[in-house]
């Protein structure tokens, strides 16, 4: 894919929006090229699982499709678009946490497997971080994914969450700290600051 293509400026994506809504269906795989990779990332940070990932990011495409016509068109697409994934990886996390729970009432423990934390893949970042990051809410994990590996701003991420952009600057300085404070028990101080290292925004 060449430059252009995945950096399409915001009037180009709209036209081709503008193409899909007038019924020209095949337009929509532009979309599908520019943000599949993006949306996939995100979700496999949010979920913590290849599998759920490439699942969910099939999904959340085919939802976004199917609900174009309640895009605003002032409204920044990826942001929207980003909107819709998180919606959809809170209710995959909601979907594993119920079968958490209600699967021992179904069959005997001894013929259970792991539990869905135990069966999630290994993350592609670091262990301490991989264990703190799956200690806060699905809210704050969002959050930090959206702002430090996600790249957006705080104005994007209160679009995407809806919530106020100070609400959201206020839950990721706590969200941050915690992990500090998660982290340096775990590995020690010198840890925390190989994460802000690699954290560059942080």
């Amino acid at each position: 894919m060449d430059e252009y293509r995945e950096h399409p400026a915001d009037d180009q994506v709209l036209r081709v929006i503008n193409r899909v809504r007038e019924g020209d269906s095949e337009a929509y795989l532009f979309i599908v090229e520019i943000y599949q990779q993006k949306i996939f990332m995100y979700c496999w940070r949010l979920l913590g699982n290849r599998q759920d990932a490439e699942d969910a990011v099939q999904e959340i495409l085919i939802k976004a499709y199917q609900n174009l016509k309640d895009y605003r068109d002032e409204a920044h697409f990826q942001s929207w678009l980003y909107m819709v994934a998180y919606h959809h990886c809170l209710n995959v996390i909601r979907r594993v946490r119920l079968l958490h729970r209600i699967a021992p009432l179904f069959r005997s423990e001894k013929y259970l497997s792991d539990g869905p934390e135990q069966e999630l893949e290994k993350w592609i970042f670091s262990e301490p971080l991989e264990k703190a990051l799956h200690k806060l809410s699905a809210d704050e994990r969002n959050i930090v994914i959206l702002y430090i590996f996600e790249d957006k701003s705080f104005n994007e991420i209160s679009a995407i969450v809806n919530k106020s952009m100070e609400s959201v600057k206020k839950r990721y300085s706590r969200s941050r700290q915690k992990l500090k404070k998660w982290i340096e028990e775990s590995k020690g101080e010198n840890e925390w600051e190989v994460t802000q290292t690699i954290w560059k925004r942080s």
